[in-house]
Order: C-alpha cells, then sequence, then structure tokens
C-alpha cells in the first residue's frame, strides 16, 4: 500500500501548491520518463515530433517542487539531449507563467536557447523572468525572456511571439526543438491575467511547428503545461496541439464531439464548449510594421529584442 511521503517545505512538499500524495514519486518520475521517451523518440529519429502531454513541469527545481510541478521534466529531457550528440537545442515556453526552473537549469549553457513568453513578473506567480535576464557566462544571450503585461490579448500576444521567437531560432538553429504549450494564458483561466482565446494558442502551435521544420530539420519534442479552465480551455487547445503535431490540423469551425461533451457534463456539471474555437481571428499586425512607443505590448517586445538580439546578430529595431 503506498503511503504518502511527510511534509518538508524545505523541499517544497506539504505546500498548498505542492501537497503529498501516496504514490508521488512514482506519478512525477513516469511524467519525467514520459518526456524523455519523447526527446529520445525525435533524436533517435524513431518519430520527427513526440508529445509528452502530462508533461511541462517547468517551475521544479533541483532541491524543491514548486507550483505544481515535482519534477522538472523539461529540464530533464532537455539535458538528455547533449549527452546523445545534440549539440543546440531549442526551447520554448508559452505557458503564463515564467517558464522559471527550465531558464534557471540552463541559465549558463550556450547549447540551449531557452525563451519563455510570459505575464510581466509584477503581476503573476512566480515573480521572475524580467527581459534583462539574459544568461550567465558562456550562456550570456541565450536566456531570453519575454515579460507581457496583464491583460494581453490574442494581437498583442501573437504579435510579440513573432516578433522574438522566429527570428531568434532562426539565428540559433537548434538541432531539435522543445516546446512547452501551457494553455492558462486563455481568458477563462482562473489563475492569470491574459485575454488568449483558442485560436491565438492554435495559431502559435501551428507557428512552433513552422519552426521546427525551417529551423531544427523537423524534429520537435512538445509537451503540456499549465491550464486549469478544465473544460472550456484545455481539451480543446491540446486537441488542436496533437493534431497540429500529426501533421492533421482540425479546421476551427469543427464540433466538439457530442459523446465528449456529454462526458464532461457528467463528470463535472458544467457544460462543455460546441466547438474548436472561439471564433477570435487570432491575428497581429508585424511588428517589422512600426513601433509604438506608447503601447505596454510593443515596449515589452523592445526591451527583449534590445537585451538579447545583439547577442546573436540581429538588429533589435522593427
Amino acid at each position: 500500500m503506498r503511503v504518502a511521503p511527510p511534509p518538508d517545505p524545505v523541499f517544497g512538499l506539504g505546500t498548498i501548491d505542492n501537497p503529498v500524495f501516496a504514490g508521488m514519486h512514482d506519478a512525477s518520475a513516469l511524467v519525467a520518463g514520459a518526456s524523455v521517451a519523447a526527446a529520445s523518440a525525435v533524436w533517435g529519429g524513431v518519430a520527427g515530433h513526440a508529445a509528452s502531454l502530462a508533461g511541462g513541469m517547468d517551475h521544479a527545481m533541483p532541491a524543491a517542487a514548486s507550483g505544481f510541478c515535482v519534477y522538472n521534466d523539461p529540464v530533464i529531457a532537455i539535458r538528455w539531449l547533449p549527452g546523445h550528440g545534440a549539440g543546440r537545442i531549442g526551447y520554448v515556453d508559452l505557458d503564463v507563467h515564467h517558464g522559471d526552473g527550465v531558464l534557471a537549469a540552463f541559465y549558463a549553457d550556450p547549447r540551449v536557447l531557452a525563451i519563455s513568453v510570459h505575464e510581466h513578473p509584477r503581476t503573476l506567480f512566480p515573480g521572475t523572468g524580467p527581459p534583462a535576464e539574459t544568461g550567465l557566462g558562456a550562456g550570456a544571450g541565450c536566456t531570453v525572456n519575454l515579460a507581457l503585461p496583464a491583460g494581453t490579448g490574442d494581437a498583442g500576444w501573437l504579435r510579440a511571439f513573432h516578433a522574438v521567437v522566429p527570428p531568434l531560432l532562426r539565428a540559433f538553429r537548434p538541432q531539435v526543438l522543445v516546446s512547452q504549450h501551457g494553455c492558462d494564458g486563455h481568458r477563462l483561466d482562473p489563475l492569470a491575467h491574459f485575454g488568449l482565446s483558442i485560436d491565438a494558442m492554435r495559431v502559435a502551435a501551428a507557428a512552433v511547428h513552422r519552426l521546427a521544420h525551417e529551423t531544427a530539420g523537423g524534429r520537435w519534442v512538445l509537451f503540456g503545461g499549465g491550464g486549469y479552465a478544465l473544460v472550456q480551455v484545455v481539451p480543446r487547445v491540446w486537441a488542436h496541439l496533437l493534431a497540429e503535431a500529426a501533421g492533421q490540423p482540425v479546421d476551427p469551425p469543427t464540433p466538439t464531439p457530442a459523446a465528449w461533451r456529454q462526458y464532461a457534463q457528467l463528470r463535472t456539471g458544467e457544460p462543455a464548449p460546441e466547438w474548436m474555437t472561439d471564433w477570435e481571428p487570432a491575428a497581429c499586425t508585424p511588428f517589422g510594421e512600426g513601433y509604438d512607443p506608447s503601447d505596454r505590448v510593443d515596449r515589452s517586445i523592445m526591451a527583449t529584442r534590445v537585451a538579447v538580439f545583439p547577442r546573436h546578430g540581429l538588429d533589435p529595431g522593427p
């Protein structure tokens, strides 16, 4: 019979975010193992793309659980890759919270370009990730923090993503691309303050997919992450993500399966969404068409570009 380990706040266990439970190590190790298996399958050529939706536990630190995360599976999976011949790994974290555990792990490592797109630390856990944090020593410029203001919606978020992520990946040319697709930036998520739609997250997943083929030879390892609107948001975002990775993207105005809607309502009492879309255009004006210094999102974009672009031989200007 499994028993819960004793609480140990020094190691982040037994807190509100990380309550102890029976089988905690086994469950957390299974998640980490799945993510390593995904990285192994892609790097070994068994699969072009591999997904570990239970993964993406990006807050855990080397000696402490944090933010619902016990073991940091992205770090474990990424660390596996250089030991098997990968010299350059790109990591893109789209969770609304700063991917602090991952970026800290590779802060001085020039082999990993780690990019986090998140809500500004002034307004959201874990309170880290300003644009000035860009890496240390040989890893200077390989840590990228794109911290966006609370209230950012589809147009601003996509504008910021396209202004920062593709140019850096194209300059870095990773051999494998790893991405984390937390969907807690949605406007219905109870734990954050972005205003994103299902449609913007679908567009971003498609963009990451294209970048994997353009910059990393098609090698793409993708994880889930945060997301707490468990009926309205998470199933649709990750269904789009998996369909994109499988090369069979779902047309946004597709009805959700009736059997799933019935099941979701039976289990939760919450009416499930009828469509695979929020009916948003999920479009943006490219940053290259002009920088608006009065716009908070544009100021955030420029702060990140100024901090890291020159280190990659890129012009930070729009």
